[in-house]
């Protein structure tokens, strides 16, 4: 018996909906993190507020779904690291030059899971953002090789991306003065991100959008 997929069944637009979940995930620690600096606070509460903000999306989304954002984890990680490695030392460039052992670690998994791993990070992402379509997704996943190689591909430039990021950092933190440091590191984190969810949320949704 062979089934015949409906070509005009209503369906989420996948852009607007994973530029949404990317924004929640990633946009919301990361602006809870620079909203508390610009308020004078220290390192460490601003650390702390962001893992609090990644870890309570993380329980949200398990409890709603039933199923773990990894795109949330990644976030609860990063600040969570950052908040361990924060009592570690209080030198300020030591602090930044962190941020890029950090974000270098996050960025080896997206390429880790982009080349052997059986579920490319951002497939997971995707499916906690659309759940009602977690399953179709994971099938066409197996079966589509255009899909395949698509999630594939951005989790390796999310990788790549964040790597990046991670290396730019260091010149930054140790030529500058530590003030303009600070503000060219955050600034970067900030253009970074954007950048690749904007292309992510864009690139995914076009192959997503195709019929076979």
């Amino acid at each position: 018996m062979t089934t015949v997929r409906r070509t005009d069944e209503p369906r989420p637009n996948v852009t607007r909906v994973m530029l949404r979940g990317l924004a929640w995930d990633i946009g919301l620690p990361v602006a809870a993190y620079y909203a508390l600096h610009l308020l004078g606070v220290t390192d460490w509460v601003a650390l702390l507020a962001a893992s609090g903000v990644a870890a309570t999306r993380t329980v949200w989304g398990a409890a709603r779904h039933r199923t773990l954002n990894q795109f949330a984890i990644v976030m609860l990680l990063v600040y969570g690291i950052g908040l361990l490695l924060a009592f570690v030392s209080g030198d300020p460039r030591a602090l930044l030059l962190k941020n890029s052992l950090v974000t270098a670690a996050v960025g080896t998994v997206f390429l880790v899971t982009a080349v052997r791993g059986r579920r490319p990070l951002t497939l997971g992402a995707a499916q906690s953002f659309v759940p009602t379509r977690a399953a179709a997704l994971a099938d066409r996943y197996r079966s589509e090789p255009d899909v395949r190689r698509a999630f594939r591909l951005t989790s390796a430039v999310w990788g790549g991306g964040l790597l990046a990021e991670a290396v730019l950092r260091i010149p930054l933190v140790v030529l500058l003065p530590v003030e303009i440091g600070v503000g060219a590191s955050e600034g970067l984190v900030i253009a970074v991100f954007a950048a690749l969810m904007v292309w992510n949320g864009w690139y995914i949704g076009r192959v997503l959008g195709r019929r076979p």
